[in-house]
């Protein structure tokens, strides 16, 4: 792919509520359709500026260290690399002595830059050849629910990915929003769209009223 059609990219960014694009790549883990890969359950989407590289070799240990605790959420994980397949396989032994860990969810060879373009992954005032630290949060209608973009030199916060998919699995399925700090387990806030009355009858296990349009209750998924 040329700069030019990497520049023009630019205009062209995926945003919240838009529908994931699909694609087939080759992965560690084989060939893979995207779409097929997620299934009915949420996927994470991350990329990496390049293969044996100390803050990527991280990141990767880190997920595959929280692997368990994405299974719980229903979530897949699935990274992505413009190197090449061969190269990928070496860097997985790499990040497994060193980080302790068993890789096992695929990384994409992404040698053509498909993914990265149809992603945005790849920010001219940054490089013009490689991706930055991009992650998005995929829900079950392959609506695009969370972009966070990170530096290359920054290493993401994976507990912090873990916090927004328990915030959005959370508010997807009732009517409530998560404020500054939460994490699972403490109370959430009331949406303004519920009247406090309808909110009492909502939410039985309890309602706290701070202003007219700042209620709190307990997170109503758990016992």
């Amino acid at each position: 792919m040329d700069i030019f059609a990497i520049q023009n990219r630019k205009n062209m960014s995926l945003r919240l509520g838009d529908k994931a694009p699909n694609f087939k790549a080759q992965t560690t883990a084989g060939d893979i359709d995207f779409y097929e890969y997620l299934g009915d359950g949420w996927g994470i989407l991350f990329s990496h500026p390049a293969d044996y590289t100390p803050v990527c070799t991280t990141e990767l240990g880190k997920t595959a260290a929280l692997q368990d605790e994405f299974a719980k959420r229903n979530v897949k994980v699935l990274a992505v690399s413009i190197d090449p397949l061969d190269k990928h396989h070496g860097w997985v032994n790499d990040i497994n002595e060193t980080q302790h860990v068993t890789v096992g969810f695929p990384i994409i060879a992404d040698e053509d830059r498909n993914v990265a373009t149809l992603y945005d992954m790849i920010h001219p005032n940054a490089s013009l050849t490689a991706t930055v630290r991009s992650l998005f949060v995929i829900g079950p209608d392959k609506a695009v629910k969370l972009i966070i973009t990170y530096p290359a030199s920054t290493g993401r916060n994976f507990f912090e990915v873990l916090r927004v998919v328990d915030s959005l699995q959370l508010t997807a399925n009732y009517s409530v929003a998560t404020p500054a700090d939460w994490k699972a387990g403490e109370d959430v806030i009331v949406v303004p769209a519920v009247s406090t009355e309808d909110a009492i009858k909502k939410f039985p296990k309890g309602v706290k009223v701070i202003k007219p349009y700042l209620r709190y209750t307990p997170q109503p998924n758990i016992d």
